[in-house]
């Protein structure tokens, strides 16, 4: 019998490539989404026995009480994801990040093994010149940071859970974000060709969508060494300034112009680097380089073909 894996928000931006490394790995994958934005980002794998798709609202204790008896890991990915989507719907945010992962962990037994992916973004507006690690104080500055952190903390005083702080993500996936700071960047020099950009020198690490995934699939091969802390999840390399990012994007978009705004400020005030030590201790590490990531992206941006207010396809 095959380990049974539940994830909820599987149709995301994550879970889409998620549930293809879980699957390759052999493992059994339910999906519990509520395809809030239209989605199909599954539809590849409904020919495969070991994929199941269920439509409905991870709030739904009666209906996450039948699916969590059914599985031995959870990974509850389902969120209201960014500072602006929460601000734009407080309540959705605080019971959809907080109020269903409380449902969760309450319906689950210690036995089984929880996976909270969660962000970095806890570690708020520090310096920028010094590394964070997973013992440095939270001081999370928007209310998605804020539920994130709650969930994380109270998920880590109960048995049995694997938090992944993530670095911000990058990478193409059939449920495409283009609001992520290195995906916002490259559409915005081959849509736009040009990109204002405020505080330029605050910093941020970064990892591949991928990345993220084998980081998961590794976690459950590894649970037992790992269980009952936190993870920093980013790319060492990837240490970067919002001014060098865009000047690594212009070296594959050279006609790319690049103001950088001393009038101004972005409502993101994130500033701080990330140490992966610990994770790179427990035997992994991310491969995947932002220059891939960024080859990745404009190959997969031309697949966007003419949008639908624009009579000029990206090219």
């Amino acid at each position: 019998m095959k380990t049974h894996i539940l994830v909820t928000g599987g149709a995301g931006y994550l879970g889409s490539i998620l549930c293809e490394h879980l699957l390759n790995a052999g493992y059994q994958v339910t999906v519990v989404d509520n395809l809030m934005y239209g989605q199909q980002s599954l539809f590849h794998f409904c020919g495969n026995p070991r994929f199941e798709f269920v439509f409905g609202d991870v709030r739904d204790e009666e209906l996450m009480g039948e699916l969590i008896k059914g599985a031995e890991i959870l990974i509850p990915l389902a969120a209201i994801v960014g500072a602006s989507a929460c601000d734009h719907d407080p309540w959705l945010a605080k019971s959809v990040n907080l109020e269903a992962v409380r449902i969760l962990n309450r319906l689950r037994s210690p036995e089984q093994l929880v996976i909270f992916p969660t962000t970095n973004s806890g570690y708020g507006t520090k310096s920028g010149d010094v590394f964070c690690t997973e013992d440095t104080p939270l001081a999370p500055i928007s209310l998605y940071g804020q539920t994130k952190v709650q969930a994380e903390a109270e998920l880590l005083q109960t048995p049995n859970v694997i938090s992944l702080r993530l670095a911000t993500v990058f990478g193409m996936s059939p449920r495409m974000r283009l609001d992520l700071l290195v995906n916002h960047f490259v559409y915005a020099a081959i849509t736009d060709g040009y990109l204002v950009i405020f505080e330029k020198d605050f910093n941020r690490n970064y990892v591949h969508i991928r990345d993220v995934a084998d980081c998961l699939v590794h976690a459950i091969a590894n649970a037992d060494g790992m269980v009952g802390r936190s993870y920093n999840v980013g790319l060492n390399a990837a240490n970067l300034s919002k001014a060098e990012l865009a000047l690594k994007i212009k070296m594959y978009v050279p006609n790319f112009y690049i103001h950088f705004s001393e009038i101004g400020s972005d409502p993101d005030k994130r500033n701080y680097v990330v140490s992966n030590k610990r994770l790179r201790e427990t035997g992994f590490e991310a491969q995947r380089s932002l220059d891939d990531g960024i080859k990745e992206l404009l190959k997969g941006y031309r697949m966007l073909g003419r949008p639908p207010f624009k009579n000029a396809p990206i090219s």
